[in-house]
């Protein structure tokens, strides 16, 4: 009698053995390339799109580990939120040092001080630059009596700023040596120390915290010290207002009179 064959197992239909790793390939190339979109620029309207993204395509069940990416976008909008406010910051400072630079040049104008003031605005901040004639005797630090119609002025436009100010002396390249200042290095500090004085003495707002002197003597001329000319205007004291704001790369270019 002959045997009975037993049925062949089933096999699986071969045009459906592809299916599952072509789903995994198709979602992690999905994901490859959101990732991508999403890193090159990076804000809150991508981030969340990515989120939403890989939660279809994983098909998560549970909250998604994207939907903390929240914060991750919030950060991005303070930092761009901190660059306006510094470049508002900046730009309202730069409007009021020029507005205090056309104040200083008025005065000028009006009283002829072409030759002994000038001013200079800069990324540093407002510079404005005193000749030595206006302001001391050749080779001492005692004020002269015309110093008391220019540190009124300074100060008055000093007194209500908050950015700190440097007053620095300096000297041309012709040695010194007294009891009083056995070098320029002495004669440039003291004549600093000495305006930097008379400036504050000209408002109760000038608070000392915000002021600083210094000297240099003769090692940062403005001009050389071959002519009388060069020495003339190498002998001078500096008051900077400095800024407290900064912004590399603004293209602004340095204004002076």
């Amino acid at each position: 009698m002959a045997r009975k064959k037993r049925p062949a197992p089933h096999e699986e239909e071969a045009s459906e053995a592809w299916l599952l790793p072509y789903s995994d390939l198709m979602t992690l190339l999905l994901a490859l390339f959101i990732c991508l979109f999403a890193i090159s620029q990076t804000d809150e309207t991508k981030m969340t799109q990515m989120a939403q993204a890989f939660s279809a395509a994983f098909n998560l069940g549970g909250p998604s580990f994207f939907n903390q990416a929240g914060p991750v976008a919030n950060n991005s909008r303070d930092l761009m939120n901190d660059e306006d406010a510094g470049a508002e910051a900046y730009m309202q400072e730069n409007q009021q040092l020029t507005n205090i630079k056309k104040q200083m040049d008025e005065f000028i104008d009006q009283n002829n001080l072409e030759s002994e003031l000038s001013t200079e605005l800069s990324e540093d901040g407002l510079m404005i630059r005193i000749k030595e004639n206006a302001l001391f005797p050749s080779g001492s630090a005692d004020l002269l009596p015309e110093s008391q119609k220019i540190a009124p002025v300074i100060g008055a436009l000093l007194a209500p700023l908050s950015q700190r100010v440097q007053v620095s002396g300096h000297t041309d390249n012709v040695p010194i040596s007294t009891p009083q200042f056995p070098s320029n290095w002495e004669l440039s500090t003291m004549r600093a120390l000495n305006f930097m004085k008379l400036i504050m003495a000209q408002d109760a707002r000038l608070a000392p915290a915000r002021f600083s002197a210094l000297g240099s003597s003769e090692y940062r001329p403005v001009a050389p010290n071959d002519t009388d000319a060069g020495r003339a205007a190498n002998r001078r004291v500096e008051v900077m207002i400095i800024r407290s704001n900064h912004i590399e790369n603004t293209g602004m270019q340095t204004v002076g009179k």
